[in-house]
Parts: structure tokens; sequence; C-alpha cells
């Protein structure tokens, strides 16, 4: 099947920017005629079909504002969302589409201010990554009675009014890992969970589901710590060291955020990495020589990238078109050593996160 042809792949063989291919495209002034051929004659060649949304979109009068609200850190996996959403803002930006960033630094430090600053502003939706879901519930719960949308991405506002949630199912993260756990240590053994906050959505039902689904496919399993190290690399590796002299039988960690180095490094000084097997979160390059040295068994990967694109433009074509606003639940996939060379995070140079560090423009 042949592919389509999009306007980003037209800029890329013109060497010119989309909005240069925009102003050849639609007849618009501001380039020269020369360049105008060229992008012409490239997209006659390529077979470029316009975008007949977007087109719409540019011709409408309807200025659209949307505020971003996501975390700086742990960057392992927020560099990545943001990634996401950077890509899908490029595109729109370039049909009138005007956005406002507001980071915070982590998970639920921050958040309530910077939602309240950006609803000040006059948006009409925004995409949202909660940390503190009791606190923030009822500004979500304001800015929808306003008619402002709101979009919670990777984490979730369960009680408040927010209209869509973008996210790889939480519980199903436990659950998945769980079962796998149960396949990896044998009967009656005893593992723990390493987990964020537990006052988050998502860490909390990633707990959940782990703790439900291991004792079924490990008789006799136990899960016998479940230790909150706050996203702090320091904590973690602390604790985790303590765990592991704590119960020198301990068979198994599963470490349900992006945070698994600093447990890895526990493991390995106290000369556990073989005889515990660890099932993380996600991928990033760092975490490649873990699998290599099998410290590492398994992760489970949430597709960061896919979340903040998806959830850009739901929201932006909620409010340009009316398309409706379903919750959408992204498959998670099973990283382990023979396939992790598949996955965009490894197959990549990384490149950074440049709104993060334009956002206070």
């Amino acid at each position: 099947m042949k592919r389509k042809v999009g306007v980003y792949r037209l800029a890329e063989q013109a060497k010119v920017s989309i909005g240069t291919v925009d102003r050849a495209l639609h007849g618009r002034p501001g380039i020269n005629e020369k360049t105008r051929e060229r992008v012409l004659r490239i997209a006659r060649e390529l077979g470029y079909e316009p975008n007949l949304a977007a087109r719409a979109l540019s011709k409408s009068r309807k200025q659209i504002r949307v505020g971003v609200c996501v975390p700086r850190e742990i960057h392992f996996f927020y560099d990545q969302l943001w990634e996401g959403i950077y890509d899908e803002v490029k595109r729109y930006r370039d049909y009138g589409v005007d956005f406002m960033f507001r980071p915070v630094p982590e998970l639920g430090r921050g958040e309530t201010i910077e939602l309240k600053k950006i609803l000040a502003s006059g948006v009409q939706g925004v995409v949202l990554t909660p940390g503190r879901p009791t606190d923030i519930t009822p500004v979500i719960d304001v800015a929808e009675e306003k008619g402002v949308r709101v979009v919670c991405v990777s984490t979730d506002a369960p009680g408040s009014k927010r209209s869509s949630i973008v996210c790889v199912e939480p519980r199903l993260n436990g659950l998945l890992a769980g079962e796998l756990m149960g396949r990896f240590v044998p009967a009656k053994s005893k593992v723990a969970v390493i987990t964020g906050m537990l006052r988050t959505e998502n860490h909390s039902k990633k707990t959940e589901g782990f703790s439900d689904a291991f004792p079924q496919y490990c008789s006799g399993g136990r899960v016998v710590e479940v230790i909150e190290a706050h996203e702090d690399p320091a904590e973690s590796f602390r604790k985790t060291s303590a765990l592991l002299a704590r119960i020198p039988d301990l068979a198994g960690i599963y470490v349900n955020t992006v945070n698994c180095l600093p447990v890895c490094k526990a493991l390995e000084a106290r000369n556990r990495a073989l005889s515990v097997k660890l099932i993380t979160t996600d991928l990033f390059e760092e975490m490649v020589p873990y699998f290599e040295k099998q410290t590492i068994c398994a992760s489970i990967y949430q597709r960061p990238y896919q979340q903040g694109r998806n959830a850009i433009n739901l929201l932006v074509e909620h409010l340009s078109h009316n398309a409706p606003l379903t919750s959408s639940y992204l498959n998670p996939s099973i990283v382990l050593r023979s396939n992790l060379h598949l996955f965009r995070e490894v197959k990549r140079h990384h490149k950074g996160a440049p709104l993060v560090a334009a956002a206070a423009s």
C-alpha cells in the first residue's frame, strides 16, 4: 500500500518550513515564485493529498487557545511525553492554534497554581497531568463548568468532571506485571512493589493491579511490601537497599514508575541483580545495559510519545470540529531483552524536550 504523503514529508523533501509549504499550496503571499513552483512540483511528484480537516481549521475564524500543564521530571518519561506533544503542536500551530505552556517541575508540584494561571489566560481547553487529584479536582470542575475542556494525560483525576483521559490503563499495567512476575519466580515467593506516590491515581492503580494478579500466578506468593519512593533517585536507592537487607529471600521487585535506575544500582550493589527478578516501567536508553546484563527481566511500556500526541489531537479536534472527547486507553507493550531494539526510544537518538525549555516564554 502506498504511504499517504503529508505536509511534514513534503516540507522535508522541499527543504522548507511547513509554513512555506502551506503558503505554496494555498496561494498565499510571503513566498517567492521560484520556491512556490519547486514546492508544487515536489507535491505533484510525491502525490500529495491535502489534509482537508487541517485546511478547514486554517480557514476557520475561530481562535483556539490550548493550555498544557505537564511535568518536566522525571525526564526519562516526560521528555518523551513532551516530544509527542510538541510534534502535534507544530502541526496545529501552522493552522492558527495558539498554545500556552505552564510546565511544573515534577508530578504533583505546583500544578494547581499553574492550572489557575492557564485558565486566567482565556483558553478553551487544557491538557493536564494531575499528580494530586484531590487538590486539583475543584479547579478542573470550575474549568469544565465554564466550558473549558480538560483532557488528562498519563495520570487521571477520576473524581473530577474532566472531559477525557489519554493513558495506558494503570490497573492493566499492574495486572500484566503481576502475571509476568508470577511466571518468573517460584511458588511461595516474596515480592515487593516500589512506587512513586500512592495518592497519584496512576501509581495506586498499578500497585492494586499487581497485588491482585501476582498471587493468582504464583501459588502461595505474597506482596510483602509496597514502598513509596516519591520519584526521588536517592530515596529509591536507599529504600531498595534497606528492603534487600531486611528481606534476604526477596524474589522479585516491581517498579511501577519510570524511576528504575536507582533500583537497578541497589540490586547490583548488593549482588542481588540476578537472584531478584526485576520488572520495570517504560523504556529509555539508559535502561538498555540493565536489560543486556539481565538485571531487568521485563518492562511495561506505556507509549508516552503517543500519549502526548493523542492528547493534543483529541482536544484540538474537539475544539475545532466538535469531534467527540472519548477517553483513549492505549495498549501497553511488554519489553524483553529480545525485542527492546524495536522500540523508538532505543532506535533513535533522544532529542530532548524543546518545549519544556521554551515553556516560560
